[in-house]
Formats: C-alpha cells, structure tokens, sequence
C-alpha cells in the first residue's frame, strides 16, 4: 500500500512578543491542533517583556497585587507560585506590589519552559526581526521582515502593543527635533546627560509620568519636576488592608450618564457603610468590556471626551509605596503638578526652554510659563493611527488591508478579533490583540482582560486552524 500522505503543517504567525503576543503563543501551544507551528516575531532585544515590563528599575512596581497577576485563567496563583520559588521575592504574597522586571521576568520563564518541553520546543519558533508588511499570497500570507526575509503563515495576529506618545500639536514643531525633548520616556538615554539640579517638564501626569517622577529621583534628581496635563489629574492609589465588597450592586445601565450616577450612588453607600469607592470600581471589572460594548456610539465618544480622565485615575492606580513617594515629593515642593494645554515652545538659551501653556479654564484660563532643560512627553501611547510611522500597521492601512477604529483608539477588529479592511471586509486570516484593539474591548492592557482575550482568541484560531484542507477534524 502506498504510504498515507502527510498531514500538511500549518503556521500560526504572531507580530509582536510583547506580553499579549507572548501569552497568545502560550495559549495558542496549549489549544492549537497538531502540526501547528507558532511563529513568534519580535524586534525588541528580548523576548516576553515589551515595554511595560522590561524596565530595569526595582521600583517601578506593578500596579496589581500579585494575586491578579497570573498568566492563566485555569491557574489564578500561578505568578505568586512563581514568585515564592524566586529568591529575590520569596516573602512575597497576595497583596503584593512587586517590580515589573519580576512580572517580566515570569513571561521569559513561561517561554523559555515551553521551549525546554521536547514535542513543544519544534512548534514554537522565536523569530528577531521587524515585520515590515503581511501580504496575501494565494490562500496564505507572506510576511516581509527587514534583511530581505520573508515567512509564510496560514493565519497572522498582530499583537504590536502600545506605541510611543505623540507630542502635542504646536504652531512650530521643530522643538521635537532639538536635544531637550525626549520623544519616549522608556528609551535609555531620556534621563542621559541630565544635571541633577535642572528643572524638567514632564508632558503628562498619568501612570507613565509617575514611572519618570520615581526614575528621576532614584537618579538622584534634586531640581524642580513640573508634570502638566490637560486636567492636572494624578492616578489614585490602591486602598492597603481590605475593604468591604460594595454590596449588591444593581443591573448595570447601557448608558454613560445613568451608569456614571449608579457607580456615585455605589461609592456613597459603600463609604457609608465603611467601605470605599475602591470596591465599587473593581466591581465592576468583570462587566466592563460588555458595558463598552453596550454603550451607544453616541456614548462612548462622549466618555473619551468628558470622563476618560477621570475614568483612568480610579480605575489604573498607583501601588501604595509609589503613592507615598509621589506624595512627599509634593509635599517637598519638587513634584509641581500643573493643568493645562501647551502652546508653545520657545528656546532661551541652548540649555534652556520656556514652555507656555494656557492653564485650564476653571483655574481662570491665564498664559503661563515654566522654563526647564528637558521635556520628557509621559502623555501615554499614541492611538492616532493615521500618524503612525509603524512600517507594518503603515502597508496595512495604506493597503487597505485594516483601518482604524471609529473611536481612533486603535485598530478596527470583530468580537472575535478579525481585521475590518478599509472596505468594511472582515479578514479570514489576519487578526489583532492587545491594547490595539481597544476600540472594541476599551480595558485591554490589565493582565486579567488580556489573559481572559488570549485565551478566547486562542481557541478561536485553534477552531479555523482545524477547519483548513488537511486539519484535524
């Protein structure tokens, strides 16, 4: 008898080994059918990080408890586990706000164990390059990278995670170019050069501005730290010791005003009744993305317009330790905090810059000035797609092959993930993950709804995978 013929492989690519695309390839290995190959692309140096949690500095600490940190639905203390085994955090425990490195670190683990497992270590190939465009070759896809290399997949997920900020629109730009302006606050050089004693403009006063504040005094900076956004508003910090749960809460409405006057009347009872707001906003975790998605269009652009900042602060807050540093840098007079929207830049000397800025109209709408030796922008990632000069999402849109979504807050994507084309056309093989899809989910960059979205998409792709010529059935 003639031999059977061999079941063809199939090729899952993933674009990206940030957190999401890492933990997709994790997910992906476990559900995936047999004779599937992951292929997982990075430019970055390593593997499993990205940028959130490649930062070298001990004290840039993890905003969730270690307990909400698990890579893994089906395995919720599967990070804590791990950390008990490590030395260097061994006392750990639920409550925990340990270092980003750490949580960095337990991603290369994961990988790095399943590339150590004899029938996975030949399906989970590490790709370094940057993919420069995804084009459809017959009924798979050529992926291009840099250094003239191409690869083929069956199916592609992007998964290129947050990009740098965009610097605020001025009259005359040409500030950006100069040597006093740091583009990215993660590049290693953005502190590099910098007296101790000069004053610096930090655009921003989100999560990322706390990040450079604890960075600039952990260099030793002594000179006055300015932090203006357009609101002035700083992240909350986690409530240490427990707190009661906010009660029965009632049905959820699906739209922006009554929801945003039931969670006030949430947080009133729950203080009442000793509690906190605190519980209220974590309540409501579990339904977020379904009350998103609920909201009518109408609805949602007016949250971006009028309560996203307001939203952010409670909801993404700043573990204890790091609240009390930013406080007493305050309370020392060094951290200034300042509202309102920049106007322009104007050079003084070449070490010196006078940055001016309307202050917000409730703090009487006055033309103010403050000049400093450095401006870091710490204004968060950049969704403005139609700026992006990512040399793969640029041949995508410019190809038509994906659009951004409605709101502008990143990618175009179905429920289950699929790229809309820039006809409208719903992709049967390339999809996205991550905080690029936040158009459609809205809270995509905690680890609990990436986990729970890697996971989903996982065993969605596993389902197409099985249904290709030569799948198993």
């Amino acid at each position: 008898m003639p031999p059977e013929p061999a079941t063809p492989r199939r090729t899952l690519a993933i674009v990206g080994a940030g957190f999401s695309g890492s933990l997709l390839a994790l997910h992906a290995l476990r559900s995936s059918p047999a004779g599937t190959d992951i292929l997982l692309i990075e430019r970055a140096r390593r593997f499993g990080q990205g940028l959130a949690y490649g930062t070298g500095n001990a004290n840039h600490l993890l905003n969730v408890p270690a307990a909400g940190m698990s890579a893994f639905p089906d395995r919720p203390t599967d990070f804590l586990d791990w950390l008990q085994t490590q030395p260097a955090w061994q006392g750990a425990t639920a409550t925990s706000f340990v270092p980003r490195h750490a949580f960095g670190a337990y991603v290369r683990e994961l990988l790095t164990a399943e590339l150590r497992r004899p029938n996975i270590a030949s399906r989970l190939v590490l790709v370094r390059g940057t993919a420069e465009a995804i084009v459809p070759d017959g009924d798979r896809l050529a992926i291009r990278l840099d250094r003239d290399r191409t690869r083929t997949a069956d199916l592609a997920v992007l998964a290129t995670g947050n990009f740098p900020p965009a610097p605020p629109r001025v009259a005359d730009p040409t500030f950006y170019d100069g040597p006093l302006f740091r583009a990215d606050p993660w590049d290693p050089a953005a502190l590099e050069g910098l007296d101790p004693k000069a004053p610096v403009l930090l655009i921003g006063t989100g999560l990322t501005a706390v990040d450079m504040v604890i960075a600039l005094l952990d260099h030793g900076h002594t000179g006055p730290i300015t932090a203006l956004s357009r609101r002035g508003l700083l992240p909350k910090s986690h409530r240490i010791g427990p707190r009661p749960p906010p009660g029965d809460a009632p049905s959820f409405p699906a739209r922006v005003l009554p929801l945003l006057r039931t969670l006030r009347a949430a947080a009133r009872a729950a203080e009442a009744d000793g509690g906190s707001w605190h519980g209220v906003v974590d309540s409501l975790r579990p339904f977020t993305q379904d009350l998103w998605q609920a909201l009518p269009p109408a609805d949602q652009a007016a949250f971006l317009r009028h309560l996203r900042p307001w939203w952010d602060v409670h909801r993404h807050r700043m573990a204890p330790a790091v609240a009390d540093r930013i406080a007493a840098a305050r309370a020392a007079f060094q951290l200034g905090i300042c509202a309102g929207r920049i106007q322009s830049f104007e050079p003084r000397t070449p070490e010196r810059v006078e940055v001016r800025f309307r202050a917000r109209a409730r703090d009487g709408g006055a033309q103010e000035s403050v000049v400093v030796a450095r401006v870091i922008n710490c204004s968060g990632p950049s969704c403005d797609y139609d700026r992006t000069t990512d040399p793969l999402l640029r041949d995508l849109l410019d190809r038509g092959l994906a659009r951004p979504d409605p709101l502008k807050l990143g990618l175009d994507v179905t429920a289950t993930c699929a790229l809309h084309e820039a006809s409208g056309a719903v992709s049967r093989q390339m999809f996205a993950v991550g905080p690029i899809t936040k158009g459609r989910f809205w809270e995509m960059t905690a680890v609990p709804d990436l986990r729970r979205q890697c996971d989903t998409l996982a065993t969605h792709l596993a389902s197409l995978l099985m249904q290709m010529p030569g799948g198993a059935s």
